[in-house]
Parts: structure tokens; C-alpha cells; sequence
């Protein structure tokens, strides 16, 4: 029997949309092109210390209503991030020890940081949430990018360096690879930039007791039809019904919701064809550029100087660094990442070559005894096939007022989900969770 609806993608979004419609009665089928469930997240089990940790997406906070409502129906727990003790900034070669959100800076840097993020957090107030392209002075906001906008608004090179690692820590991306519009919209879906780098009662504040995948899997657990390794590779859509062809046969239903990052759906042909405006869309949404890694060590050595574990630096090719310790405190784990244009030098050279300059970057900041850990996990999201890359998709100069509309808007019988598609958290956990409940109650209403 065909199913009433097919979900394409079994992340956090599409699963959640195939609970909430299964909770419905309606019958579901999701289809998904790995061999695993979960999407952009992933919970490994590390062969020798057994540690779980995750190589994907793993923070959720107070402030993230979906996704730890989810969490709290699905019956798992969630714990604190470390966070005691003092910060470290490496920047323009100093390295600074702080608390709290900003670096000790000199007063001139402090008083042009204050001015430039006072103006970035009152146009971020002005954005509509699920319609930026309606924002005051959208067009010209659209025009320029994130880049632009701070060597124009920022008079000290220090400041245009910590908003340049906050595109990198929050977008995986450099600041002149979206628009201002598209730095704003994202930044007003977290509430603001604290919204987006504190922890407590921010979303950085917990991580997912056994691993984030956990979530992705009890979904999947509960449903009756999750079929893995099936790639769709043509879509035909009538009056009546979508039908999909994989390499293993068809499934046909009267609706569709692809769950998937749109750029993956670019090179997918549809018949009809799309819309010119939803299809041009697609080619205009590349992924951000992430390697997340850990090194394992036999105790949190850091945590022995007063240090969080926590860092950022100008330095490259880590840029943050977070304890990614588990909640009994041993083995220490130290979780770095490198994003943007450091995550593209280090696209084509081996995994020996990637931890020499992860771990020197671990020494520069927490001594030499980073140096050697015990075990180590590395995750280059830009070579994962059916992701095209983490945390989410960019959207340059003219892509949110000339395109937006169609992110949302259904094509016949073919439905969208997504990180990319939320109305809050735009990528995170909590946005594609918001998405799947969305599309869900789009489809039942």
C-alpha cells in the first residue's frame, strides 16, 4: 500500500515531520540517501576510550523551545557545558585571559566594539523572521555583505576581527560570503548575538546525554517505514500524487516533503519542472564550510590552570574552541573548530596533516601538553555528499529579496522542511525541528 506521505530525509526535520503526521494517522514513508539517520548530526563511539561524541550539530539551550520540548518527549536528558573558569582570546598576538563575552580590550576598542554591535543589534530588531525581505531598507541591506558592513561600521581592527569570528563561530563562513541581510536575519533567529555564543540560558548552554544523535534515532525508532540508502534521483509530480524514483524502484504519494539543504536539490530534475524562482533558489544556496575535531585526553589539563576550555582566536586554523568534556569530567576532551576560508585550505590535504595544525593551534592556546592526546575524531562536513557541507546555507547579496519567497512556499504536492526553511534558529537543532512540526501542520491543515 502507498503511503499517504512521503518524507524526503530522515534529520531532525524531516523525522519530526513524519512523527507529528504518524502521531496524525496518516501513513508515512521517509526516505533517506545514508546509511544512517540523523543528517547533520552524528554521534560516534570512539574505539578506544568508548567515549561518545558528536562529530555534527550538539548544543541546544532554555532558549530553544522545539528542540528540547522534543528532547523532554523522547524521554532523553541533557547536561550543562563546562564553563568555569577563565576564557582565552589570542588576538593581534596577545593573548588575553577574560570571563564573560568580550575580551579585556583596550577602552578604544571596548567604546568602537559597543557602537558597532549597538547598530548591529538595532537592525537586527528590525528583521521579520519568517520575511526579512519585507525588512526597512531590505534592498540595501541585501546589496552589501556582512563584510562590507563591518569595515564600514568598525574604526579598530580588533573589532572588525571579533565580528569576523563571530561569522566564523555562528555561520561556519567568512562574513563576505552572505549578505548583511542574511547576517541579520540569522543573528534575530537566536535573539540577538548572545543568543547565539553565550551558555548559560543561552544556546550553548547543554549538550544531549548520550549524544545528539540519540534524538534523530529514537524518532526513527518509533516509526514503522524508514528506509536507508535511497538516494531519490527523479521527481514526478500530477494532479494526483508525487512519485519517486530511486535506484531501487519507486514510492508514490500524494505529498512530498523534501528535508534535505536545498542546495542538494539543485541538480535533482523534477517533472514539471520547478517554479524558475523556487529553482533558482536552489542554485543560490551554498552550505558553509566546517571541520570539527576533538582531541581525547586522560584528564582536562586546562581545567587545572582555571581555564573553560574555552578560546577564540585570530590565529588560524582554529578559531574556537569549547571543553567537550563528558559530564563526569574525564577523559578531558578539547573540541575545536575550523571554518570559513581555514576549513578550504584544509579541504585537499590529509588527516595527518589537519591534526598537526589543529594541535598546534590546541598548543598556542593551552601549552604544549595539548599536544599529545590520547585519541582524536575529526569531521570534514564539506566531503559529506548528502549534506554539501555544515552548520547551514548561506544566502549572498540579493538572495533573500530577490528569492525568499519561495524557501517555504509549496510547489503543488511537494512540501519544504529544513533547517534552512525555520521560522526561528535558522540551522540550528531547534530550527529544524520547528520546520518538521511546521510542514507537518501544513500538510494536516
Amino acid at each position: 500500500m502507498n503511503p499517504d506521505i512521503i518524507v524526503v530525509g530522515a534529520g531532525l526535520a524531516g523525522l519530526t515531520a513524519a512523527r507529528r503526521l504518524t502521531q496524525a494517522g496518516r501513513r508515512v514513508r521517509v526516505l533517506e540517501a545514508r546509511e544512517r539517520v540523523g543528517g547533520r548530526t552524528q554521534t560516534l563511539n570512539l574505539p578506544q576510550t568508548g567515549l561518545s561524541v558528536d562529530v555534527g550539530g550538539q548544543w541546544v539551550g532554555p532558549n530553544q523551545p522545539h528542540v528540547m520540548a522534543l528532547i523532554h518527549e523522547l524521554g532523553l536528558e541533557v547536561y550543562p557545558t563546562h564553563d568555569e573558569g577563565q576564557n582565552i582570546a589570542l588576538l593581534g598576538g596577545k593573548t588575553l585571559h577574560y570571563r564573560g563575552l568580550i575580551p579585556p580590550l583596550s577602552p578604544l576598542v571596548l567604546a568602537d566594539y559597543a557602537l558597532l554591535s549597538h547598530k548591529f543589534e538595532a537592525l537586527v530588531r528590525s528583521i521579520p523572521l519568517e520575511a526579512p525581505w519585507t525588512a526597512p531598507d531590505a534592498a540595501e541591506l541585501d546589496a552589501q555583505t556582512f563584510d562590507t558592513w563591518i569595515g564600514k561600521h568598525a574604526r579598530r581592527p580588533q573589532t572588525r576581527a571579533l565580528m569576523r569570528l563571530y561569522a566564523g563561530a555562528v555561520f561556519s563562513a567568512d562574513p563576505a560570503e552572505m549578505s548583511m541581510l542574511h547576517a541579520l536575519t540569522y543573528t534575530a533567529h537566536g535573539g540577538g548575538i548572545n543568543g547565539h555564543t553565550l551558555t548559560r540560558g543561552h544556546a550553548l548552554q547543554d549538550r544531549v546525554l548520550g549524544g545528539a544523535g540519540g534524538i534523530s534515532q529514537r524518532l526513527a525508532d518509533d516509526l514503522e517505514d524508514v528506509q536507508l540508502n535511497s538516494p531519490v534521483i527523479r521527481v514526478e509530480q500530477d494532479g494526483q500524487g508525487v512519485t519517486l524514483h530511486t535506484p531501487d524502484g519507486t514510492h508514490r504519494a500524494a505529498h512530498v516533503v523534501f528535508a534535505v539543504p536545498p542546495t542538494l536539490l539543485s541538480g535533482l530534475p523534477f517533472h514539471p519542472p520547478l517554479p524558475a524562482r523556487r529553482a533558482q533558489l536552489q542554485q543560490r544556496l551554498p552550505m558553509g564550510a566546517v571541520i570539527k575535531f576533538m582531541a581525547v585526553y586522560e584528564r582536562p589539563f586546562w581545567r587545572e590552570a582555571g581555564l573553560s576550555g574555552m578560546a577564540i582566536s585570530d590565529v588560524g586554523p582554529v578559531t574556537v574552541t569549547f571543553d567537550n568534556s563528558p559530564p563526569q569530567g574525564s577523559p578531558g576532551v578539547l573540541l575545536g573548530f575550523i571554518e570559513g576560508h581555514a576549513a578550504r585550505d584544509l579541504m585537499d590535504v590529509g588527516e595527518d596533516q589537519r591534526w598537526e595544525a589543529a594541535l598546534g593551534s590546541l598548543a598556542r592556546l593551552f601549552g604544549d601538553e595539548a599536544l599529545t592526546p590520547i585519541e582524536t575524531v575529526q569531521r570534514d562536513w564539506t566531503a559529506e555528499p548528502f549534506s554539501g557541507g555544515c552548520y547551514g546555507a548561506l544566502f549572498g547579496p540579493g538572495v533573500w529579496t530577490g528569492y525568499g519567497e519561495a524557501l517555504r512556499t509549496p510547489v503543488g504536492r511537494i512540501h519544504w522542511a529544513g533547517a534552512e526553511t525555520a521560522r526561528v534558529w535558522m540551522n540550528y537543532m531547534d530550527g529544524a525541528v520547528e520546520s518538521g512540526e511546521r510542514v507537518a501542520a501544513e500538510l494536516l491543515g
